[in-house]
């Protein structure tokens, strides 16, 4: 749920990621002149988790993303189910029902493109070699949008045009 005083911020998205679209908004709240705490994980976006805090200038009535000042800590997946699974078949239940109890989440854009957040001090490694068994079962592809764990050596840091 989104709190109420909330905020849109406005991302460009790279256009070397061959998406067909340009930007991608997420919900924010201020936390200070210019400075916005992410609230929800990314469909199209690399780079960002929920929780970071960004620097968004005001551009006419939109908040234009500027660069990430500090990480929330999560770390965000997507899932994208493969053949004619849904999230609400079996199958899928049957491969996140492990994720889930180590923590993760997921929000889904359909019935068969979920973005999955995965919070600070849950065990990344362990969820990846999860996601990584249900693709190589062919339930899902799965890709990697941000990974904020303590091993990593460059916790990328993103820039207006979306690169680090």
């Amino acid at each position: 749920m989104v709190p109420k005083n909330s905020v849109k911020v406005q991302f460009r998205i790279n256009p070397s990621d061959e998406r067909e679209l340009k930007t991608e908004s997420l919900w924010a709240e201020r936390v200070g002149a210019g400075l916005f705490r992410i609230l929800n994980s990314p469909f199209f976006l690399f780079g960002i988790s929920a929780e970071d805090i960004v620097a968004a200038a005001e551009v006419g009535d939109d908040l234009k993303f500027q660069c990430v000042v500090s990480r929330g800590g999560h770390s965000t997946y997507r899932i994208f189910l493969q053949g004619d699974r849904d999230i609400y078949g079996g199958d899928f239940q049957m491969y996140w029902a492990p994720i889930s109890a180590q923590g993760a989440t997921f929000e889904n854009a359909n019935s068969r493109f979920v973005v999955v957040d995965i919070p600070p001090g849950k065990n990344v490694h362990e969820i990846y070699r999860l996601f990584d068994k249900g693709e190589q079962d062919g339930i899902w592809a799965f890709e990697e949008v941000h990974y904020s764990g303590a091993d990593r050596d460059d916790d990328r840091v993103l820039d207006k045009t979306g690169r680090n």
